[in-house]
């Protein structure tokens, strides 16, 4: 399988779903003709996404509103796909959280829910997947990291290193399932034209302009070419991957500097 084109009737499984890139993943399946598993905490933005894509594009949408902290999220994903006798073909680990905080000053079940979510969610999905597309004999997972995984910046600790451990994990998982049939691929978005940065409108469009940021649309549909085709990692655009060599380069004193003059400066602290 190569491209959108052969995924009409397929299945997809796609967490965070309900909004941002994970909504911009669901809706360039749903286009192409591809069932969907769409999951997300989020009961009234999922069910409002998903009658959306069922009126747009006229293919079977299923809806599970889940909180994937839960120990046991992984067996109801599983438990909702046999209790209709579907077989999912393709894994989306999309669903995230993102904090700007010093550790020292993250509550503690802040701290829980990124390894919750970031880490454990993640592994137990993929691997319970990967077990039954290893049966099969086919599949395709595409993990969400992130550029920071490379940038050990102050104030995002918990969400770069979390990111991080998506990015090794998938590596690895790539290698060991690949000769079953399976892939895994890891996509590690640079910069994004929603409304974490919390830009102005007329300045995250001159910075889509000028390749500083993408678009969720275009990345999205980048992204899941990527995982079809069975890559193992995807970095969009010749900036980001320009500038995991410049930030591994940076000095201390410049991380402080961003510290002091960032982090230190524009926290609202209680």
């Amino acid at each position: 399988m190569k491209g959108m084109n052969d995924i009409k009737g397929r299945l997809a499984v796609v967490t965070g779903a309900s909004g941002g890139i994970g909504f911009c993943f669901s809706r360039e399946l749903a286009k192409a003709g591809c069932s969907l598993l769409m999951i997300s905490n989020e009961k009234e933005a999922l069910a409002e996404r998903a009658s959306e894509l069922r009126d747009a594009c006229k293919t079977d949408i299923y809806e599970l509103c889940l909180d994937l902290t839960a120990e046991d999220a992984s067996s109801k994903v599983l438990q909702f796909l046999d209790e209709r006798n579907l077989e999912a073909d393709y894994l989306i680990n999309n669903a995230g959280i993102f904090s700007f905080m010093p550790v020292t000053e993250t509550s503690e079940p802040k701290m829980r829910r990124f390894i919750d979510l970031h880490v454990r969610a993640v592994t137990d999905l993929s691997r319970a997947f990967a077990r039954r597309f290893m049966v099969r004999g086919s599949g395709r997972i595409l993990n969400m990291s992130s550029m920071s995984c490379w940038m050990p910046m102050p104030g995002i600790a918990m969400y770069a290193s979390t990111k991080a451990y998506i990015r090794v994990f998938s590596r690895a998982l790539h290698y060991e399932v690949k000769d079953a049939g399976v892939t895994v691929t890891v996509a590690c978005p640079g910069g994004i034209a929603t409304d974490l940065f919390g830009l102005p409108e007329p300045l995250k469009k001159l910075a889509v302009r000028i390749g500083a940021l993408d678009t969720p649309e275009r990345f999205a549909r980048k992204a899941l070419k990527k995982m079809l085709k069975g890559k193992k990692q995807y970095i969009n655009g010749l900036l980001n991957r320009i500038a995991i060599v410049a930030v591994a380069l940076t000095p201390t004193p410049v991380r402080m500097l961003v510290k002091r003059r960032m982090l230190d400066r524009n926290i609202v602290r209680p």
